[in-house]
């Protein structure tokens, strides 16, 4: 898709002066828009005489050491955590010029898999990225000053009302507000466990869709709303991903080989029959809002891409609800309204 003719030129502008600071090609051959994600941030892939290609990004402008992207990649690449170079940033002008990680995605990448054994190893390897952001040091995290905002009852009842409004009123069109209280409820129980336990650094939305593969080297994206929360965030995010059914026994595998390889971070949490408990609880929590995001994409844009997804999710919930009796009642109140639709 090519760009508004203003847009190249501030674009071109900008890239110009970015070549000149840092001694590289600036001819631009061509410039074409690619598909952003949900915010205001708009991506461009820029092409230059000898086919070398960098991706601008155009966000708001905002105050030199304000833009959390910029703040957040600077501070994983410092732990080396594999993210995106920045090559130069004109912040108050809301221009990026970042490394070109192509166009696969970790998601198009397992739909070249061929065995169980080559889905495991490909896996292994981002969870050992997740691993490297989760061993960051408490105090090394908090003396940054950009993560002071965690996953807390406040933030987990943000996210049930959201999905509450936007699957259970708006898609489902249920009117029985008794049940939808008790829905409610029943999720307190389960948000009052996870946050007791000590937080890390997460990332916040770690699935199939926001790890590049570029060469087959695996680089993580969309970091810039990383948070506190307990270690399960993320390894649900990634494990339980509402976009890809992972083999269940390299599941398994991935989820014993996280627990040993973070070591003490999360054996002081819980012990493993616990972290497993916990996981459960995570995973139930984060498919429903991912429920709840599906449902309002389809509201607001009446993009109905994701469509296809809320029934995989739903689906997932139900496997991981009927594990443990403690989520019977959850389980009955939620699957009557969906399958008596």
């Amino acid at each position: 898709m090519k760009p508004e003719v203003s847009e190249r030129l501030f674009i071109e502008e900008l890239f110009s002066k970015s070549c000149a600071k840092l001694d590289i090609s600036c001819e631009v051959t061509s410039v074409e828009k690619l598909t952003g994600d949900a915010s205001t941030r708009r991506y461009y892939r820029v092409f230059t005489k000898g086919d070398s290609s960098y991706v601008v990004c155009l966000d708001n402008p905002a105050p030199l050491g304000e833009n959390k992207f910029v703040n957040v990649q600077k501070f994983l690449k410092n732990k080396n955590v594999r993210v995106p170079n920045i090559y130069d940033s004109k912040e108050k002008r809301g221009f990026l010029l970042e490394e070109d990680l192509g166009n696969i995605t970790l998601l198009q990448r397992l739909s070249h898999v061929e065995s169980i054994d080559e889905e495991y190893k490909i896996y292994k390897k981002i969870v050992d990225e997740l691993i490297k952001i989760h061993s960051i040091p408490k105090n090394e995290v908090e003396s940054s000053a950009y993560f002071s905002e965690s996953f807390d009852l406040e933030k987990f009842n943000f996210e049930l009302n959201f999905t509450l409004k936007y699957f259970l009123t708006l898609f489902m069109n249920v009117e029985d507000d008794k049940n939808k209280n008790f829905i409610y409820e029943e999720f307190q129980k389960i948000h009052a466990r996870l946050v007791e336990k000590e937080m890390v650094l997460t990332h916040r939305d770690f699935h199939s869709r926001n790890v590049m593969v570029k060469n087959e080297e695996l680089i993580i994206i969309d970091f810039q709303d990383a948070r506190w929360g307990i270690p399960q965030y993320d390894l649900v995010s990634l494990l339980e991903d509402c976009y890809y059914e992972l083999d269940i026994t390299v599941k398994e595998k991935l989820k014993k080989y996280y627990y040993d390889a973070l070591g003490k971070i999360v054996k002081d949490q819980c012990s493993y029959e616990e972290y497993c408990s916990l996981y459960d609880d995570m995973a139930i929590q984060r498919v429903f809002k991912a429920i709840g995001s599906f449902s309002y994409i389809y509201d607001k844009r009446s993009d109905v891409r994701y469509l296809k997804n809320i029934g995989f999710a739903m689906e997932k919930l139900k496997r991981i609800m009927l594990k443990n009796s403690k989520y019977d009642n959850l389980r009955k109140s939620i699957f009557k309204f969906y399958y008596d639709s």
